[in-house]
């Protein structure tokens, strides 16, 4: 085989084999990690929404249910569980409202828990009081894009809070990682990937253990070989795929790193050699920028009214063992 394998392409469950993208940007504010959730983030706000119809919104109530049902669906577009309904015993909740200030309306939006204390609020771009109150269907769902952008700031803020405060959290902390190996592969494929995807993943911040018991990641290898092209100079080919799947302590796909490309026919047969050693290495960058993405331990917690946001921390790594 000539050349390495092309670099890693990114996937996640919303969207597969995507290059990395925003849907991986995206937070995890109501993700429920299984059993061990509460050491992820303490006081992990649940997995619901709550979206009422707003009772101070300067607006008809048949436009204020169009408010609230569009913010709640910009919402779910972003991954936030929200749902457009009274307010529910439990659920963490939106208070909507908008305020005249200077001939222009500012909608405001506020995080609320289940105790009804606020944890964060947002406010839109002001609109002109003509404009407001002859909204249509477009014209809320305008401001319900720009909203669901704020809230999840908001949200984000929120989840990273939480985590700092949690000495158990993934800010303080490296992720256990259990590694279950790699299938499908021709030659020495198989041991040659894992043992070096184990290799380099030692360098990172997070650590590789033995069992999946307590683990706050799993990560699954397959590769899988078809017929390619003929080749330029007539030379059968066969076209090989590498995904490196993570799944969270609960079994949710946590993100997919995928490697593609077209070689020799065959030439993978017996020995991989550098090729698993590129491709590990490859890998086990992609994985740890999985993790770091989908726990939100880089995001920065919510600063005070009127002061910067903190930087992230930056994991320490884990020690030998």
């Amino acid at each position: 085989m000539t050349g390495r394998l092309k670099p890693l392409r990114l996937a996640l469950p919303c969207s597969a084999l995507l290059l990395l993208s925003g849907c991986l940007d995206v937070p995890h504010p109501f993700a429920h990690s299984g059993k061990n959730g509460p050491g992820l983030a303490t006081n992990a706000p649940p997995s619901r929404l709550d979206v009422p119809t707003p009772p101070n919104a300067l607006l008809s109530n048949a436009n204020a249910e169009l408010w609230a049902k569009d913010v709640a669906q910009a919402l779910l577009q972003q991954t936030i569980p929200a749902i457009a309904q009274p307010t529910r015993k439990g659920d963490w909740w939106l208070n909507m409202q908008a305020e005249l200030r200077n001939g222009q309306v500012v909608p405001v939006y506020t995080v609320m828990t289940p105790q009804n204390t606020v944890r964060a609020t947002q406010e839109g771009n002001p609109v002109p009081v003509g404009q407001w109150s002859a909204g249509d269907q477009a014209f809320f769902a305008l401001v319900a894009q720009d909203a669901a952008n704020r809230i999840t700031t908001a949200l984000t803020g929120i989840q990273a809070d939480d985590m700092e405060k949690d000495p158990h959290s993934l800010k303080h902390r490296a992720a256990r990682v259990y590694f279950t190996g790699v299938s499908g592969a021709p030659g020495d494929g198989n041991t040659s990937l894992a043992q070096a995807f184990t290799a380099a993943f030692r360098d990172s911040a997070d650590t590789l253990q033995n069992s999946a018991k307590n683990a706050d990641f799993i990560v699954t290898t397959t590769v899988k070989l078809t017929p390619g092209p003929a080749g330029t100079t007539g030379h059968p080919q066969q076209h090989i795929e590498i995904v490196w799947r993570v799944v969270d302590a609960g079994g949710k796909e946590a993100g997919a790193a995928t490697q593609l490309h077209d070689i020799d026919a065959h030439s993978l047969d017996q020995y991989w050699g550098d090729v698993a050693v590129a491709a590990a290495q490859e890998a086990a960058a992609a994985t740890k920028q999985i993790i770091d993405r989908y726990s939100g331990r880089d995001n920065a917690p919510l600063a005070a009214p009127g002061a910067p946001a903190p930087a992230a921390k930056t994991v320490q790594p884990a020690p030998a063992g």
